[in-house]
């Protein structure tokens, strides 16, 4: 990293007074709750530290809260005062803190509880509602806010302009394939004051470098299996570690850890598949998505994998990742959640000649908001 002309200058300083040369680092501030309508995008992989980040916003406010009258006016924009701080979650977040207190604010390494200020949502007409009912909160931290309809994004910055109000949003921008998250992610890039970038150690056994990426991958026999790129886009879990073929595990890795295998094979092979039966030639979609329920190893995908990574160091691992359970589920509703290329009536009718899994594909469908019926009746 390149020396800034403040440390050269701080180093020079040091040095006439007899002293070493030492890196200077910025100062690591308590929150400010001055600026009305700041925006600001909290980002990283899962295990950062984000919502811990926002625990010690949530400590600095309490703090902020003991101060005097002429704080209060700094910090406030009419009745509404931004050291007064609001935690918002996902309904979907259930499932990941089931042990915690109804009323918690959880991350790693604990937890802080928000007694009445806290609320689950599922999507930003909630959040209007949850705004209206605490007319004089002036901070509100929304966990994971890709999860949320687009709409989100505009909510908060009318409220922000409007107001003053404070948004902080701990939450993922890029998903597990290294993509933007959704078009919500995208939106809140836009209106975004204010990024803080939040890495954290490269979870590999063998590694120190700085993590900017989500990891997704199965522990399947104890063996590590990542997730092929046309897994869905959202699986709910809890974050606890899972030996397990159907859910999935996550960690943060850097560049050279961070395997996705199957990229490839989507766009060479399964797309092309789904396009072709969209057009009405069902067959070699039906024969693939077969073979990977079946005999996945005679299937394109297998073949693909091992002539990409033959030879490669870590070419066991991305073989490793045929191993967990439903994949010819997952490619379908890849096509047709995410691609549109499937109508429900075909989706409905390869699960049902296939005879795939249709509790595990309504559950992921759900979650990712594609609902489907699969005891609807179609004719063909």
């Amino acid at each position: 990293m390149p020396v800034s002309e403040n440390n050269l200058i701080n180093n020079d300083f040091l040095k006439s007074l007899g002293f070493p040369c030492i890196e200077i680092h910025e100062t690591f501030s308590h929150f400010d709750f001055s600026k009305p309508g700041r925006r600001v995008l909290l980002i990283g992989p899962m295990g950062s530290g984000k919502t811990e980040f926002s625990a010690r916003v949530w400590r600095d406010a309490a703090i902020a809260q003991k101060k005097g009258e002429k704080v209060k006016q700094i910090t406030s924009t009419g009745i509404i005062d931004r050291r007064k701080v609001f935690f918002v979650r996902s309904q979907i977040d259930n499932s990941r803190f089931e042990n915690y207190p109804e009323d918690a604010l959880p991350f790693r390494s604990g937890y802080i509880r928000c007694g009445k200020n806290i609320a689950k949502i599922t999507d930003s007409f909630d959040l209007e509602k949850v705004i209206e009912a605490n007319p004089t909160v002036g901070t509100y931290i929304i966990d994971e806010a890709s999860f949320f309809d687009e709409r989100l994004a505009y909510v908060v910055k009318n409220y922000s302009l409007q107001k003053g109000i404070m948004f902080i949003f701990p939450t993922l921008i890029l998903n597990f394939r290294r993509d933007i998250f959704n078009s919500t992610a995208r939106l809140m890039l836009d209106m975004a004051t204010d990024v803080i970038p939040i890495t954290a150690y490269c979870e590999h056994q063998q590694c120190m470098r700085d993590a900017f990426y989500t990891y997704r991958y199965y522990s399947v026999d104890n063996q590590e299996c990542p997730a092929l790129y046309f897994d869905p886009l959202i699986i709910v879990g809890g974050d606890s570690e899972k030996n397990s073929s159907s859910s999935p595990n996550y960690a943060s890795r850097c560049d050279e850890h961070h395997f996705l295998p199957g990229k490839e094979y989507t766009f060479f092979d399964l797309k092309p598949l789904g396009e072709a039966a969209a057009k009405g030639d069902v067959k070699g979609l039906k024969m693939e998505v077969g073979l990977l329920k079946d005999d996945i190893y005679k299937s394109k995908l297998y073949k693909n994998l091992k002539k990409s990574y033959q030879g490669d160091e870590n070419e066991q691992i991305f073989l490793n990742s045929v191993k967990p359970a439903f994949i010819a589920e997952k490619a379908l509703m890849y096509l047709f959640a995410e691609q549109n290329l499937l109508q429900e009536e075909l989706l409905v009718k390869l699960v049902d000649e296939l005879n795939l899994n249709k509790e595990y594909m309504k559950g992921v469908l759900a979650d990712n908001k594609r609902s489907v019926s699969f005891e609807q009746p179609f004719l063909f």
